[in-house]
C-alpha cells in the first residue's frame, strides 16, 4: 500500500482505530448509496486518486449509475440528485472545504432539514473520516488501479 511507506505496517494501531470508525460507519443511520456518493465528491475535492478509484466502483457495484457519477462535480446544476443527496453533497463541500467559511449559519440550516440529529451526526463522522482516508492516501501515494469491490 502506498509507494511512499505502509502506512499499515508502520501504524497498525492506527489502521485499527480508523477501521473501528468504519466499523461504525457501515451500520449508521445513512444510507449506503448516500455515504458513496459523498466519499465520492470529498475524494474529488480533495485530488485522492485511489479513493476516487475506489468509491466511484462502489457505488457502481452499489448500482451506482454512470450519469449520476459523472455528473457528480456539477451536482448543483443537474436534476440527477435527490434534495436530501444536494444537502448532504452541500455538507460534504463545505466539511471537507471547512477553512473557506466555517459552514455559515444558512448551510447548517439548509442541510438540518434533511437530517435528524443522528443522522447529520452520523454523516458528519463519515465527511470526517473520509478526509482522513484521503490525507493518508495523498501523503503515501497510494496507487489507484488495484481495488476490487
Amino acid at each position: 500500500m502506498g509507494t511512499r511507506m505502509n502506512y499499515s505496517k508502520a501504524a497498525p494501531g492506527a489502521m485499527r482505530a480508523m477501521n473501528g470508525v468504519e466499523k461504525y460507519i457501515a451500520d449508521c443511520s445513512i444510507e449506503t448509496s448516500l455515504k458513496e456518493l459523498v466519499r465520492l465528491r470529498a475524494s474529488q475535492i480533495n485530488g485522492c486518486a485511489y479513493c476516487v478509484d475506489m468509491h466511484s466502483l462502489d457505488a457502481r457495484a452499489g448500482g451506482e449509475t454512470e450519469q449520476r457519477l459523472y455528473a457528480l462535480p456539477v451536482w448543483r446544476e443537474t436534476p440527477f440528485f435527490s434534495e436530501r443527496e444536494r444537502a448532504a453533497l452541500l455538507w460534504t463541500e463545505k466539511l471537507t472545504q471547512i477553512s473557506i467559511d466555517q459552514v455559515p449559519d444558512e448551510v447548517f440550516e439548509q442541510v438540518r432539514s434533511h437530517f435528524n440529529d443522528t443522522e447529520l451526526t452520523d454523516l458528519t463522522l463519515l465527511i470526517a473520516t473520509i478526509n482522513a482516508w484521503n490525507r493518508f492516501g495523498i501523503s503515501f501515494r497510494d496507487e489507484p488501479g488495484y481495488y476490487k469491490p
